[in-house]
């Protein structure tokens, strides 16, 4: 992952849903927008619902001054899109829950809510998430943890390589702590890739 501190250009996706790229994120000057982000019913999940601002500026500040932990503001096309989470499992949100193995990951990321969805848009920021993490050559494997219930998700992470292990009980929620290795993610990558030209070379 690119150091904090330092900005990346794109990403990913060029050519699909458009431009996508990374920034590492400012904690004041970025709250207003992730506030109104992480209050909104679609960021449920976040269990942010009714945080004032301040406890917004005061969340991202903590992750800003962490070692462990960085947080990072995807655009699209140059616009403020998502939001992209990293964190070492050794230190954040999963100590003592399982067994970190030497190149483990932790990610967290969030789509901005839109009434004008655009098909395979959080699809196209999962792979660009996931293509920044691996661009580290130290990342081995990406860990997850979302809420059991939170189905939607679930299929996504499989669709780019996640394998479900188990349930951990967390102490704000139940969670599916599952693994994405470089080899898994670049198959399915791969797979995608070889469906979509496939699809673009069929006769109608």
């Amino acid at each position: 992952m690119s150091a904090a501190g330092t900005t990346r250009g794109t990403v990913g996706a060029v050519g699909t849903v458009g431009a996508l790229s990374l920034r590492p994120l400012d904690p004041l000057k970025d709250a207003e927008l992730l506030h109104s982000w992480l209050t909104h019913p679609k960021a449920a999940y976040w269990l942010m619902q009714n945080a004032k601002l301040q406890e917004v500026e005061r969340e991202y500040m903590a992750i800003a001054a962490s070692e462990h932990h960085h947080a990072y503001l995807g655009c699209h096309d140059g616009r403020p899109a998502f939001v992209m989470e990293k964190y070492d499992p050794r230190y954040i949100e999963l100590v003592g829950l399982y067994e970190p193995e030497p190149g483990d990951v932790g990610m967290h990321f969030l789509v901005a809510p839109t009434d004008r969805p655009v098909h395979g848009f959080t699809r196209a920021v999962l792979t660009a998430v996931m293509d920044e993490l691996f661009a580290d050559p130290r990342t081995r494997r990406v860990v997850v943890e979302p809420d059991v219930t939170n189905t939607a998700v679930h299929a996504l992470n499989e669709a780019v390589g996640f394998v479900p292990e188990r349930e951990i009980d967390k102490p704000e929620k139940r969670a599916l702590l599952s693994f994405c290795t470089r080899e898994s993610f670049l198959n399915r990558r791969s797979q995608t890739t070889q469906g979509s030209q496939g699809a673009r070379g069929a006769t109608p």
